[in-house]
């Protein structure tokens, strides 16, 4: 998490008490779906990058291979799980301000918590709840669905990943988007980041930038 409090998304880091201030999290989980997960190992720390997907009642579930580095380490230890949105380079002369320097604009949500293996049952319910998900972002394409596949051979792949579930104790979002500068300032870099094809990084300096 940034340590300037201006970054800081929604209004504090940990009590997400307000719904809407909730919800905005969870739609970003869902939208971008993937992270990267860190913890420790006997032969130091590791990170993997996976498909993610947060239960809505204060978990979020990810698969390993069993052949990952953390796989036989992470259960019943503390991990931490980044998911990074859009980020870009600002050029101090999109300001219009004098005495300015180069900075990066970005949004990431960092998540805490301790870690569990999950049954057998509960890896198929996420692999079927992941599936569900990411298929319904392609519409109007007709949903893939694991009945498609040869029942056998699915049972085949289930048996190479592992599930785990972190039970989130601490959110720690970052919304670094020119926030520090004036209004004018952050329309003037947010057009120009536009005008370079970083279309959602400049959306998020125009919509956020006053929050």
């Amino acid at each position: 998490m940034h340590p300037d409090p201006a970054f800081r998304w929604p209004k504090s880091a940990n009590d997400h008490h307000d719904a809407d201030e909730r919800a905005a999290l969870e739609a970003m989980i869902a939208n971008i779906g993937f992270g990267m997960v860190f913890a420790g190992t006997p032969d130091g720390p590791r990170v993997a990058h996976v498909p993610v997907f947060s239960t809505g009642d204060g978990a979020l579930q990810f698969h390993l291979s069993r052949g990952n580095a953390l796989t036989r380490h992470i259960a019943e230890n503390k991990a931490l799980c980044v998911i990074n949105g859009p980020d870009a380079y600002i050029s101090p002369d999109w300001y219009g301000l004098d005495d300015q320097v180069p900075t990066w604009n970005y949004l990431a949500l960092e998540l805490e918590g301790t870690v569990r293996q999950m049954e057998r049952e509960g890896l198929i319910s996420l692999l079927d709840d992941l599936a569900e998900q990411n298929e319904a972002k392609l519409a109007p394409k007709t949903p893939w669905h694991r009945d498609k596949m040869d029942a056998a051979k699915f049972d085949r792949m289930v048996d190479a990943i592992v599930g785990f579930e972190m039970e989130i104790v601490a959110w720690r979002p970052t919304a670094k988007l020119g926030q520090n500068k004036p209004a004018e300032a952050r329309k003037n870099a947010a057009a120009a980041l536009d005008a370079t094809g970083r279309r959602a990084m400049a959306h998020l300096m125009q919509e956020f930038g006053d929050t």
